[in-house]
């Protein structure tokens, strides 16, 4: 079996179909089905089931799945490892960043990066923190931004650490307030992000620390629609400072957090038994402000 094989099954499976994995493995559904179908003639058993909902995993398939990212992982840190031989004349970076933040902290380094190496190859995988770390581990990706507490296995450096502030509309009742306490939050609902955001779960261990449940209503990956649901009377967010600067707050009330125990604290974390290839430990470098050791 060859490996464009295995990264083709690989992909119809993270996309749950063969239309959506045809875009990100840059070949046609014919290409894909062909690929993965002489997989199953060379291995004799049947790796997925086809249904109007999409395909998922025979127990043939599930195996051969765990064997394919493992395979796909070893040929990536080998080419990596070339790559640092090369010295950065050539090479790829594969960095994950959730939406939360990224373009405040990381957009104008990504310039800097791609202006300090024009021949790496920037494969760039969005999505929130815990989603990124697991893609991490699995060896999808060589870094990724995320918030502490990181996941076992993982080391990182710091990045930056922001207090949190909570959104009110001006109608609440506590907008007049110089500090915004969570056990308010039992008052309005509570907005937050789409799940696999690693906020939302930081969030609901400060409440739970302070005795509350609060009602938890819409979730959204927007903050501008976040910001408009509150100014309209939906309810409350809290949000790190350095996603709030800069944007318009009519109808919005700001007010930082009471004590210190939810702040948002943002890191790049690495699986720790890897070896980092070149162009990942040029990233780390250039977000530390040191000057890359190549």
């Amino acid at each position: 079996m060859d490996l464009r094989s295995l990264r083709y099954f690989v992909e119809v499976v993270r996309h749950g179909g063969f239309a959506r994995a045809s875009a990100h493995a840059h070949a046609s559904q014919p290409t894909l089905s062909k690929a993965i179908a002489q997989l199953e003639d060379e291995l004799g058993t049947r790796l997925l089931e086809r249904g109007r909902g999409g395909v998922r995993l025979t127990s043939a398939g599930d195996v051969v799945h765990r064997h394919a990212l493992a395979m796909l992982a070893g040929s990536t840190r080998l080419r990596e490892e070339l790559d640092a031989l090369r010295g950065l004349k050539a090479g790829t970076l594969r960095l994950g960043l959730p939406p939360l933040g990224s373009s405040v902290l990381f957009a104008p380094l990504l310039a800097r990066y791609r202006q300090q190496y024009p021949h790496v190859d920037i494969r760039l995988l969005e999505h929130g923190s815990r989603r990124l770390e697991q893609a991490v581990l699995a060896g999808e990706i060589e870094v990724a931004a995320t918030l502490t507490p990181v996941g076992d296995g993982l080391a990182h450096q710091p990045v930056r650490n922001e207090p949190m502030l909570a959104l009110l509309p001006q109608s609440h009742p506590r907008a007049g307030a110089r500090r915004f306490r969570l056990p308010w939050l039992d008052q309005a609902p509570l907005i937050l992000f789409e799940e696999g955001f690693a906020l939302n779960r930081l969030i609901r261990e400060a409440c739970a620390r302070h005795g509350v449940a609060p009602q938890e209503t819409v979730r959204s990956a927007q903050v501008d629609f976040i910001l408009a649901l509150v100014a309209a009377g939906g309810g409350v967010a809290l949000l790190p400072r350095l996603v709030i600067e800069g944007r318009s707050l009519s109808g919005l009330v700001p007010l930082p957090l009471a004590g210190n125990d939810l702040r948002w604290n943002m890191v790049l974390a690495w699986r720790r038994d890897a070896t980092l290839s070149a162009a990942a430990r040029a990233w780390l470098d250039l977000v530390a402000g040191r000057a890359p050791d190549l």
